[in-house]
């Protein structure tokens, strides 16, 4: 599969490259309920690094033809 995120950069909030994932806000009630992507938290920053965000979108295709769930 084609990268969606590049593998070698940091994203930060605000970042238009995670709008694919959902508004800050989605972003925000995933990390609290501990769900979403991995992520770093830099005193205030949130960093999202590309490969972490691959590897996580790997994770939850889903494919149609094996019955629609991962």
């Amino acid at each position: 599969m084609p990268n969606i995120f590049d593998n070698d950069r940091s994203y930060l909030l605000g970042d238009p490259e995670l709008d694919i994932l959902g508004d800050r806000e989605k972003l925000a009630q995933w990390r609290h309920k501990n769900l979403g992507p991995p992520y770093y938290k830099l005193g205030r920053k949130v960093i999202y690094r590309g490969f972490d965000l691959n590897a996580w979108a790997e994770a939850n295709r889903v494919d149609p033809s094996k019955g629609g769930d991962h």
